[in-house]
């Protein structure tokens, strides 16, 4: 049987940086979460790779342009590299709701071109996202969903946490993207084969 890949899928806006209601649209406007980019260097360094899939409408909706996606982007893989981790890849939909797209979460092309790109079947590949549609647009495609309490995370009811459940079995609830890498690493820890203890013989 095929092991699952060692990659992990992590949504951008409310789950690595602050989101904002009218879109983060600029490089002063991109502030990490406290202890996101932490969180995915200590995945990296247990041995995941890590990619973005991200809705950016904003450059449809003509709010910010590449440029500004660019720096932003810079920025996050520049810190990231300071704290000894990486971002592989970061996969956009640039569209708005009105372009009826197939990569706009919950849709999910980002998630396919994802497996293409890495060669890889998602099933099994735990996803993490602040929101809903992150959450549905991996399970379409078997990923392991995982909701983080910050950005619009922070804003469900128990009641829109219990629909979610409904919508995407085996969901997982953590506090923050920390809480997510550090149960993700305990848990394969914990699956993990434990080697036989060395006999000891009487001298």
């Amino acid at each position: 049987m095929q092991a699952v890949p060692r990659l992990v899928i992590i949504d951008r806006d409310g789950t690595i940086n602050e989101d904002r209601d009218d879109y983060v649209k600029s490089l002063d406007e991109w502030v990490p979460i406290p202890g996101a980019l932490e969180a995915i260097a200590r995945l990296n360094q247990a041995g995941w790779q890590v990619v973005v899939a991200t809705n950016q409408s904003g450059l449809g909706r003509g709010l910010f342009d590449m440029a500004a996606l660019n720096a932003m982007h810079a920025r996050m893989h520049q810190l990231l590299m300071q704290l000894g981790g990486r971002i592989e890849a970061v996969f956009f939909c640039p569209h708005t709701p009105d372009d009826q797209c197939g990569c706009r979460k919950p849709q999910p092309g980002l998630f396919a071109a994802i497996a293409d790109r890495f060669n890889v079947d998602l099933r099994g590949v735990p996803m993490v996202g602040d929101m809903p549609r992150d959450l549905l647009a991996g399970v379409a495609v078997g990923c392991r969903p995982h909701l983080v309490r910050t950005g619009q995370g922070a804003r469900l009811s128990d009641d829109d946490i219990a629909e979610l459940r409904r919508q995407a079995p085996g969901l997982h609830v953590h506090a923050d993207l920390g809480a997510f890498a550090d149960a993700l690493i305990a848990d394969e820890a914990r699956a993990e084969p434990r080697a036989p203890a060395a006999l000891e013989t009487a001298s």
